[in-house]
Formats: structure tokens, C-alpha cells, sequence
């Protein structure tokens, strides 16, 4: 791919312009994605924070679920944070009746594990594939990892063990929101899989 990426934000709901203004700032070109032929045009899609029932409501009326789906299917790279780890996960516990996920990684997740947002925390994770460098982490009203099955890997855990970040081939998944505390590390990995790196 030549010039910069051309990456797309989600932005039916949710922390849109903050991941769009960090990407940008990592030299990619973004396009804020409600439309099937606005996901055709780009080469990755992040799939912001927000609430993970709307978003779903949201991607069926959008036209969007089945789009993203087969973009996932396709190997299109993804990076979802907080419920957009949610939107991508395989299995969700503690859903609402009805909701359902775009899937892509093979974990099962809980919603709103730590809490109500007044529980919101920020923690130092040990990322090995990210270097020597802790990744400082916001957890609002985050979901957690409750187990990773044999086709995704875990990234990151908490002191306790709990699950927070995985990856699996070209999809990232993360509990937290790296793009509130200015961690780009992530982002720069997602767009290394858009160019192929």
C-alpha cells in the first residue's frame, strides 16, 4: 500500500474523534465509517469505545453489521477498545437478550467487568510485543477477557491475572482506552498490519 494508510473509525457511537485524532497523528489518512461503501474505500477499521448494545443496534440499522463481518472474514485489520473489544469478541457474557457481537476473536468476554464508571482506574501493563515501556491503561466500565481460546493470544494482563489485551492474526482487541491516555503504541501496530509490516 503505498502512501499513507487509509483507516477507518467506526462513528455510529462513542469515542470517535479521539482515535481518529491519534491516528492522524500517526500519519494515516482516516475515515469516519457509517456506510458499507465508506468500509470498502479503507484498509482498517477501529472500533471505538462507547456502549457496546448501541453500537450493535446501531450497525444493523447502518447496514453495517453484515459489511464488517465479511471485512473481518476477509482479514481486514480491526482494533477495538473497551466495547469494541466487546463488538469483536466470539462470545459475550452478561449480554443483553438480543445483543450480538461482529465476533473475529475466539475469546469470551464480560461486560462491564470492573464496575460502574465511578470504578474507572488507570493501570501499568507489561506489553512484550510493545517493548520495555509499561503501557499506562484507563479502564472505564471495561469488559474483561474471561478466557482466550486456542485461535487468539493474550497481549497484556492485570497484576491479578485478568485478561485486558489480545490479538489474534490481524485483529487487536484491548479492555482499555489507549487513545484517553495518549498510548499510540497500539494504534501503531494496528496500522502496521493495514501496510502489511
Amino acid at each position: 500500500m503505498a502512501g499513507k494508510p487509509h483507516v477507518g473509525v467506526l462513528a455510529l457511537q462513542g469515542d470517535v474523534r479521539e482515535h481518529a485524532a491519534l491516528l492522524e497523528g500517526l500519519g494515516a489518512e482516516v475515515t469516519l465509517v457509517r456506510r458499507p461503501a465508506e468500509l470498502a474505500a479503507v484498509g482498517g477499521l477501529v472500533i471505538p469505545g462507547g456502549e457496546s448494545t448501541t453500537i450493535d443496534k446501531l450497525s444493523r440499522i447502518f447496514g453495517m453489521q453484515q459489511p464488517i463481518r465479511e471485512a473481518i472474514a476477509d482479514g481486514m485489520p480491526m482494533l477495538g477498545t473497551c466495547a469494541g473489544l466487546i463488538m469483536l469478541a466470539d462470545r459475550v457474557v452478561d449480554a443483553i437478550e438480543g445483543q450480538e457481537s461482529f465476533g473475529g476473536l475466539d475469546v469470551t468476554v464480560r461486560r462491564n467487568a470492573f464496575g460502574r464508571q465511578t470504578e474507572s482506574f488507570e493501570a501499568e501493563l507489561v506489553v512484550r510485543e510493545l517493548g520495555e515501556r509499561p503501557v499506562r491503561a484507563a479502564f472505564i466500565r471495561g469488559p474483561v477477557v474471561e478466557s482466550v481460546g486456542s485461535d487468539a493470544r493474550a497481549l497484556a494482563a492485570l497484576a491479578d491475572g485478568r485478561v485486558v489485551a489480545v490479538e489474534q492474526g490481524r485483529i487487536l482487541g484491548l479492555s482499555f482506552h489507549p487513545e484517553i491516555t495518549g498510548e499510540t503504541r497500539f494504534h501503531a501496530r494496528f496500522l502496521a498490519h493495514v501496510v502489511g509490516e
